[in-house]
Formats: structure tokens, C-alpha cells, sequence
């Protein structure tokens, strides 16, 4: 599903990838792991179309990423990926399942159907009690269910997750971990995750060791 061949990438004269070569297959949960500064991160927001990459290739479910404007890259962005972040970036002043449609809506998708997968989502991952509630309203396991929720709402091809437990205690942590691959088993969901949890890092099928700007490990 994900093909990246050699991807380069540098902030002025720090070199963070250093040619990268990486395969995600449909279905998997990969891992990238490694000390802070090791271009995790960088990786991550390049293989989501975050970020752009100076040299290389990447290849997402046949798409030369490459290739595309930055307009349609926004619009591939927004079909074909989600993400999950550390601080959930919900957006405060929307409800629960204002913020899991937002994606829906500004890849301009019938409201009706949104708003019925965003409710359906919600009562999947045991929210249904909280749908009208708002981020403050919601402890930081809800709030990071709810931004996974927001992260699939498009039926994306894969979900980026990148420190999804940093800001979590063991508990709450150890309940996304079951909710991964749940998703994995119940949607035949492919997740690439950045993460320091060990723990989340040995349930993957796959984990990626990075060392200096390139994979060392797989």
C-alpha cells in the first residue's frame, strides 16, 4: 500500500532522512521506534503528506505522491489518510461529533451520511453518551477516541498515529492498544504509529528501528 524508495529530507544543513526505504502492507500495524531526533517524526509527516520530502519517491495505493499539486495532494490527504496525534488537536469549541465529521465535511461529503458514520464511529469506540459533549467535557482517553474516530471518518487507506499514547497513563494507553487492533481486525485497518511505548511497539506486525536518518531495523 505505502512504497517509500530513498527519501531524503533537510532543514537547511541538518540532514534528517538520509534515503529511507520503507514498505507498509494493507492490514498492518507498523511501528517506528528510536531515540528522540533519530527522524521518526519527520518520517511520519512525509509518509502522511504533512510534510514534503527533497528527494526520493512515495508511492501510496498506486499514487505517485510526488507528482501532485499541492491542491491535490490536500484532497489525497484528506480521501486517503487520517491522523492521531499526541494532544488529540480537537478543536474546542465543537462538539464530540462536530469534531469527528469536520473531515467529512471539508472533503465535501454529504452531511447526512457524515454525521450517521461520525454517530456510528462514536458508539463503536463507547461514545455514545458523549457525543454532544465538548474536548473540556471529556477525559484524555475520550478525547483520543474521539480524535481516532475523527481519523477514520473518511474511510481512509491508512491512519498515521504519531505518540498517540504520550499524553496518556498505562490504563488509558492500554485501552487504544486493544482499540488498534480491533480496528485492524474489524476494518482491515492499516496503522503506522510513532511511538517510545514499548509495549504498544511489540503488539505491531512490524517494528521499524531508526538510527540517524535512516531504518536500521525491521
Amino acid at each position: 500500500m505505502i512504497s517509500g524508495i530513498d527519501i531524503c529530507k533537510s532543514y537547511g544543513n541538518l540532514e534528517v532522512l538520509k534515503g529511507v526505504n520503507i514498505e507498509i502492507n494493507k492490514g498492518e500495524i507498523v511501528s517506528i521506534v528510536g531515540k528522540s531526533g533519530a527522524g521518526k517524526s519527520t518520517l511520519l509527516h512525509i509518509l502522511g503528506t504533512l510534510d514534503e520530502f527533497d528527494s526520493g519517491d512515495l508511492i501510496i495505493n498506486g499514487i505517485k505522491v510526488g507528482e501532485l499539486s499541492q491542491k491535490e495532494i490536500a484532497q489525497f490527504r484528506n480521501q486517503h489518510i487520517g491522523f492521531v496525534f499526541q494532544f488529540h488537536h480537537l478543536m474546542p469549541e465543537f462538539t464530540a461529533l462536530e469534531n469527528v465529521c469536520l473531515p467529512g465535511f471539508i472533503g465535501k461529503k454529504d452531511t447526512k451520511k457524515t454525521r450517521e458514520r461520525g454517530t456510528e464511529l462514536l458508539k463503536y469506540l463507547g461514545l455514545s453518551k458523549r457525543m454532544s459533549h465538548k474536548p473540556t467535557q471529556l477525559s484524555g482517553g475520550e478525547q483520543q477516541r474521539v480524535a481516532m474516530a475523527r481519523a477514520l471518518i473518511n474511510n481512509p487507506a491508512v491512519v498515521f498515529a504519531d505518540e498517540p499514547t504520550g499524553n496518556l497513563d498505562t490504563s488509558t494507553s492500554e485501552e487504544l492498544h486493544k482499540l488498534i487492533h480491533e480496528l485492524r481486525k474489524d476494518f482491515d485497518q492499516t496503522f503506522v504509529i510513532v511511538t517510545h511505548n514499548n509495549e504498544m511497539a511489540q503488539l505491531s506486525d512490524k517494528i521499524l528501528t531508526m538510527k540517524d536518518g535512516l531504518i536500521i531495523q525491521v
